[in-house]
């Protein structure tokens, strides 16, 4: 059985984003009604999110995290910086864990059933 976590290659980057709407959903199925209608868009960012940072994850262990970098041709004085799919990553690491907790705060108490994700952890602490 798959990882929760794992992303099949095989599936198209919708179809990837529409399997982790389905896990999460699974998860907040027993959410009342009208607090449902509020989770639908924080799960559909979530899920996005969650299967771009994957990519991108998958991009800077390949690339690496810098690169060699000129500004002027005349110069060619090359330096190295940050790509900038680094810079969007975190930034999206960041909207990410905002959206898993703000999702996590809905779960009625004592039910959370994302206790084993690792990054909830670290969003608690």
């Amino acid at each position: 059985m798959k990882n929760a976590h794992d992303f099949s290659r095989d599936l198209t980057i919708d179809g990837r984003i529409k399997a982790e709407e389905e896990r999460l959903l699974k998860i907040y199925k027993d959410i009342p009604k009208n607090a449902r209608n509020l989770i639908i868009g924080l799960i559909e960012r979530a899920s996005f999110l969650r299967v771009t940072l994957s990519d991108y994850e998958k991009d800077i262990h390949q690339n690496g995290a810098t690169e060699m970098y000129c500004q002027s041709k005349e110069k060619q004085i090359e330096f190295e910086r940050k790509k900038p799919i680094t810079q969007l990553y975190n930034q999206m690491t960041k909207n990410y864990a905002a959206i898993i907790k703000q999702l996590t705060d809905l779960l009625p108490k004592g039910e959370s059933k994302l206790k084993d994700d690792s990054l909830l952890k670290f969003i608690k602490k």
